[in-house]
C-alpha cells in the first residue's frame, strides 16, 4: 500500500473525484466509519475557526433552505402582483362594457385607465369614426386633429411602441411635450387585424414624466392586451363602411 503523501494531494492514481464518487456510490460508508463524522474538520465559511462535517453540512443545509425561502417569498410576491393587476384589468373592463353610450367610451377608457393603473397621463385619437359620433360633444375631442402621418404611423405598428417621444404632435396630445419623458403608443385596430390587414382606427398614448415607465426594452404583453380590450370596446364607433385608415397616395397624372 502507498503511503499518502505529506502535502494533502491524491493519492498515486487515485483522484478527488474517484473518492467523491466512491462516497456518493457508498451511502453506508459513514454508517460503517461514523467516528469520521466527527473527527473530520473543515474550514468554516463564518471564520477561521475548524467545525466538523456534521456542522459544515448543516450549514449548507441552512444555505440551502435560505436560498429556497427567498425564492418561495419571490414567487409569492410576484403571484400577489399578477392577482392585482388581474384585478385592475377586470374592474376596468367592467366599466367599459357597464358604459351605455358608445360616445361616452373614449372619455370613460381613458379615466378608469388612468386610475386603475395609476397612469399620469393618457390620451387617445380616432378616425373612421361614425360621423353622428363624431359630431358628439362626448367623442368630438377624440376625433379631430390627426394627421396623416400619425395615421400612417399608427397603421405600421407591429407592436406597441415604448420609449422617448418621438412625435411633437402626439406629445401634444398629452397635455404638455415638455413634461413628457417617456410613452406607451398602442395601435388600436378592428377586430383580430394586424398592421398587415388594415383595420387601424385608432391610436391609444400613455404617456409620464418618469423615462424609465415606458422603457424601449420593456415588455409589450400586457399593452397589447390593454390595447386588444380597447379597440374591441371602441369598435361600437366606428363606421360600418368607413373609409381606409391609411389615405391612398394619390395616383400620378397621365
Amino acid at each position: 500500500m502507498s503511503t499518502p503523501p505529506m502535502d494533502g494531494g491524491p493519492l498515486q492514481g487515485i483522484t478527488e473525484q474517484d473518492i467523491a464518487d466512491y462516497l456518493a456510490n457508498t451511502p453506508d460508508f459513514f454508517e460503517r466509519h461514523a467516528e469520521l463524522l466527527a473527527s473530520v474538520r473543515l474550514a468554516s465559511p463564518h471564520g477561521h475557526r475548524a467545525v466538523s462535517l456534521q456542522e459544515r453540512q448543516m450549514d449548507m443545509l441552512r444555505e440551502r433552505i435560505k436560498g429556497l425561502e427567498h425564492k418561495i417569498i419571490e414567487m409569492i410576491r410576484h403571484g400577489q402582483e399578477n392577482v392585482a393587476i388581474a384585478d385592475r384589468l377586470h374592474r376596468w373592463t367592467r366599466a367599459l362594457l357597464l358604459t351605455p353610450e358608445p360616445a361616452e367610451l373614449p372619455s370613460r377608457l381613458l379615466q378608469a385607465l388612468r386610475h386603475e393603473f395609476l397612469i399620469p397621463m393618457a390620451a387617445m385619437r380616432l378616425w373612421s369614426v361614425d360621423a353622428a359620433l363624431a359630431d358628439s360633444d362626448a367623442a368630438a375631442a377624440y376625433t379631430v386633429g390627426v394627421d396623416d402621418d400619425v395615421r400612417r404611423f399608427a397603421q405600421e405598428l407591429v407592436t406597441p411602441y415604448c420609449g422617448a417621444p418621438t412625435d411633437r404632435e402626439i406629445a401634444h396630445w398629452l397635455g404638455g411635450a415638455a413634461s413628457v419623458a417617456s410613452v406607451a403608443m398602442i395601435p388600436l385596430r378592428h377586430g383580430g387585424a394586424s398592421a398587415e390587414d388594415g383595420g387601424t382606427f385608432g391610436l391609444l398614448v400613455l404617456g409620464s414624466p418618469d423615462p424609465t415607465r415606458y422603457a424601449a426594452d420593456m415588455g409589450t404583453e400586457f399593452l397589447m392586451r390593454v390595447g386588444d380590450i380597447a379597440s374591441a370596446a371602441l369598435s361600437r364607433l366606428r363606421t360600418a363602411h368607413g373609409p381606409e385608415d391609411v389615405p391612398d397616395t394619390p395616383a400620378a397624372e397621365d
